[in-house]
């Protein structure tokens, strides 16, 4: 219930903020759909450090968020959970083409991965991606045409189909194929997936970043809900840009690059691992390694040669995400 009055409340805020004139002391942070919580926190944190400064949020999909400002969302800064949806803004003359080189590790300030959140007890006994193609089985994940969240999952779903079969891609397509098959109901984004799974109670299996599975049992108790890591996920980065356009017309760069240069402070890296992302920074990753379940991170370079392959070959019109998701 929180999270759907936070997402509620975000969205006045930001009606409330797209009506306001714009000012150097202002920024809107457009964002991944299921970082609610984490930007509250992180904003607070900020502002305290810069009296007089508002920081509003957009939440919504990433792709739905970048085709938004291209058509006008007047965003100062993105921090998003998938490279080629900057690259669209890149292509749109909005984000500079050298972004992944204005902040630390290629702009991903943290990384999560597609993890696994079952209801108490685990009744189905889902360990890993394998069960998640059986009939018995419900998944739940948003729509990976709208949702940077979702495209990790089918992605990290691909990458494992490919080591089970050998690079087979006849039974790669038929592995996929079938998990989508299981899929009820295919929401927008991430949180409205979560409410499918938590509040609706349909399905047997949330797939989402291990941040928000991580968030759903601190809130609901282990008496609700487990999280189950499987052997092998995919690294999911976080990148971050300067809208350039934005931020130049809003005079609000020097602010910007501030604010997301506090991301990979200590602080910003303490607020994100308390959320169940990953750090990058080494003392505060080692403080709350406990907290995080080893597991074999694949990437999409090693796996599908880098981002732009992918969206050629997989998010083009036609590609094999269509091939595979069909007329859904």
């Amino acid at each position: 219930m929180k999270r759907f009055l936070l997402s509620v409340a975000t969205a006045a805020g930001l009606f409330l903020a797209s009506s306001q004139a714009w000012s150097a002391d202002k920024l809107l942070n457009a964002s991944y759909d299921v970082g609610r919580e984490l930007f509250v926190q992180v904003n607070k944190a900020f502002i305290a450090g810069h009296p007089g400064v508002t920081v509003d949020q957009s939440h919504a999909g990433t792709s739905a968020q970048a085709r938004a400002i291209a058509e006008g969302l007047g965003a100062d800064v993105v921090t998003f959970n998938q490279v080629t949806d900057i690259d669209f803004l890149v292509k749109k003359g909005l984000v500079s083409a050298d972004w992944q080189k204005d902040f630390p590790d290629n702009a991903s300030p943290f990384y999560s991965l597609p993890s696994f959140l079952v209801r108490a007890g685990n009744p189905k006994h889902i360990k890993d991606w394998n069960d998640l193609v059986r009939d018995d089985v419900q998944v739940i994940f948003p729509n990976p045409k709208t949702s940077g969240n979702a495209r990790y999952t089918y992605l990290a779903a691909t990458a494992y189909a490919k080591e089970a079969f050998k690079g087979d891609d006849a039974k790669v397509k038929e592995f996929v194929t079938k998990l989508f098959n299981n899929v009820p109901i295919f929401d927008t984004g991430g949180r409205a997936a979560t409410t499918t799974f938590v509040q609706r109670e349909i399905g047997d299996v949330l797939i989402t970043f291990e941040s928000e599975t991580r968030g759903i049992r601190k809130e609901y108790g282990d008496d609700k809900f487990e999280q189950v890591t499987p052997t092998v996920s995919l690294l999911a980065e976080f990148p971050v840009a300067i809208v350039d356009k934005v931020a130049d017309e809003h005079g609000t760069r020097d602010l910007a690059k501030s604010y997301l240069d506090f991301l990979y402070s200590p602080e910003g890296q303490t607020i994100a691992a308390e959320n169940g992302l990953r750090a990058r920074n080494a003392e505060v990753a080692a403080k709350y390694k406990a907290d995080f379940p080893d597991v074999r991170l694949l990437t999409v370079e090693d796996v599908f040669g880098g981002w732009d392959k992918v969206q050629k070959e997989h998010f083009a019109a036609g590609g094999l995400l269509d091939q595979t998701y069909g007329s859904r």
